[in-house]
């Protein structure tokens, strides 16, 4: 995978001709994706006041969360992706914006997030990444936040001798995930810093790779109203879903009446 600055210079330079959506083509676009796949996993936890949201990218998920919340803040390490955040957003005075190092939450007030969410961007960040956001989140949620979290769990499909699965290795040489990051992982930071993981989705990402190369992980600290044992749950039809909501889409959404 790229390092931070690799990423940095990927994301500042992609053409973001559609504004990111072509990530959600499998749904159609990102109205199912919101409402048939994401809202129905967050729904606990929103409405609420504050919402902080890392590597928004051009701000396709924004454009949803912003209903959500009285204060909404955006991170990401790109000043390309905030500036385009801060001219799609423009009318709407309770959303702040910051560019960050990659790494750094720094500039979030301690004990001031009720729901933190990152969704289709960190998939592409190492595990010291990874870490490192958990490491200051555990200070930055309130009592009872919750965050919502999506990022790599290839390095369960890597072999002791670093190479890819074959049912991977044969569909795609590198597929652009963290190699080092794991749902394991994910919950032994979790615990490390004093936040429990709660659930984790493994989920697969096309149908090209038939093995759960994604993670979903939910978590909050330990003395939340939210905390449990965490609950993991392997779902090799997620890539199904979206293939079923998007043609849902295709009946319903407004789009598809203009």
């Amino acid at each position: 995978m790229p390092t931070i600055q690799e990423n940095l210079l990927g994301w500042t330079n992609f053409h973001w001709t559609h504004q990111g959506e072509e990530w959600s083509t499998p749904w159609h676009g990102t109205e199912f994706l919101w409402w048939g796949t994401l809202f129905p996993r967050i729904h606990a936890f929103v409405p609420t006041d504050t919402i902080l949201e890392i590597a928004p990218g051009f701000g396709r998920v924004t454009h949803y969360l912003k209903d959500f919340c009285k204060s909404l803040t955006v991170v990401d390490l790109a000043e390309r992706c905030i500036e385009a955040c801060k001219q799609r957003f423009s009318s709407f005075s309770h959303i702040t914006y910051h560019v960050n190092d990659g790494m750094s939450l720094a500039m979030i007030p301690d004990h001031s997030v009720d729901f933190v969410i990152s969704y289709d961007s960190l998939v592409h960040a190492e595990a010291d990444v990874i870490e490192c956001y958990l490491s200051q989140l555990v200070g930055k949620l309130k009592q009872n936040g919750v965050g919502f979290i999506h990022h790599s769990n290839l390095g369960a499909s890597i072999t002791p001798l670093g190479e890819l699965l074959p049912p991977i290795r044969k569909r795609l040489r590198q597929p652009w995930r963290a190699k080092s990051m794991t749902a394991k992982l994910f919950e032994q930071y979790c615990e490390n810093v004093g936040l429990q993981c709660v659930s984790q989705e493994l989920i697969n990402w096309a149908t090209k790779y038939p093995l759960p190369i994604d993670c979903i992980s939910l978590f909050t600290p330990k003395n939340s109203v939210w905390a449990r044992p965490n609950i993991i749950y392997k779902n090799m039809k997620f890539t199904y879903e979206a293939s079923y909501l998007g043609k849902l889409s295709d009946l319903y959404s407004s789009s598809s009446f203009k």
